[in-house]
């Protein structure tokens, strides 16, 4: 994994409320050029609320975003320039073209691009000429990362992007993460996959009620566990049942 100690992403002091609910209570954080990082929580802990804030879409009470050295408040324009931002499904017509669908969203951008290219960064230029409501779910997912990366982003930000996946589609989706870190983005990815944030990511923030309550690398943070003496309740075993099912159905794309 390719990553250098200059961040890309500066999270200082971030403060957000809604009311009497305290959604982010002070987090800080930064993100060095080229890494994967994670931020896991469960529902509510503040993960959401504080991305957001990092992409512009929501401003916080106090405290400072930075990307590439932008203030985003000050400056959310130019940010959203050089982000990329994963789509949820149901932000796509279903009558239209994947290729229809990715031009729609460069002209957005104002992005010149070769939507059958974008499409086959993500596998997906043999269905150019398919509907969206002809996809499988994995397609889609890979679908909404295209359209993220149609500026050629130099941030992209990655909410669950597997969750309701197959093991095989899911995997798939963890090759394309990997392949676009390869090629120098930086990459902030929400998950509740425990297995997904082991694999996919170089640094990992827990986040509870508002706190980063962890951070560091997975490794790091199973070893600072195994220091306080911790025995799981269940024997680890060298397999897991989504490596039965990947075995028995096996490892390539499905369409």
């Amino acid at each position: 994994m390719n990553s250098t100690n200059d961040p890309v992403i500066v999270a200082k002091d971030i403060h957000k409320k809604y009311g009497d609910i305290v959604a982010v209570n002070g987090i800080s954080f930064d993100v060095r050029r080229g890494e994967v990082f994670g931020m896991l929580g469960p529902n509510g802990a503040g993960k959401t609320t504080t991305v957001e804030i990092l992409e512009g879409m929501r401003d916080a009470d106090s405290g400072e975003a930075i990307i590439s050295g932008v203030n985003v408040k000050d400056d959310p324009t130019t940010v959203k320039a050089m982000i990329g931002v994963q789509l949820q499904q149901n932000a796509f017509f279903d009558k239209l073209k994947l290729t229809e669908i990715v031009d729609l969203y460069a002209k957005l951008y104002l992005a010149k691009v070769d939507p059958v290219e974008i499409l086959s960064r993500v596998g997906l230029d043999h269905r150019k000429n398919s509907q969206y409501a002809e996809l499988s779910g994995g397609q889609k997912q890979r679908l909404s990362i295209a359209v993220a990366l149609v500026n050629d982003p130099i941030v992209l930000f990655l909410d669950e992007p597997t969750t309701g996946l197959d093991p095989q589609a899911r995997r798939q989706v963890w090759a394309l993460v990997k392949a676009i870190q390869e090629n120098g983005a930086t990459i902030v990815l929400t998950t509740h996959y425990m297995e997904e944030a082991e694999e996919l990511c170089d640094r990992i923030a827990v986040v509870e009620d508002g706190q980063i309550i962890a951070l560091g690398t997975p490794d790091a943070l199973i070893d600072q566990l195994l220091e306080t003496g911790f025995k799981p309740e269940k024997r680890v075993r060298e397999a897991t049942l989504d490596d039965v099912f990947l075995n028995l159905t096996g490892r390539d794309l499905r369409e």
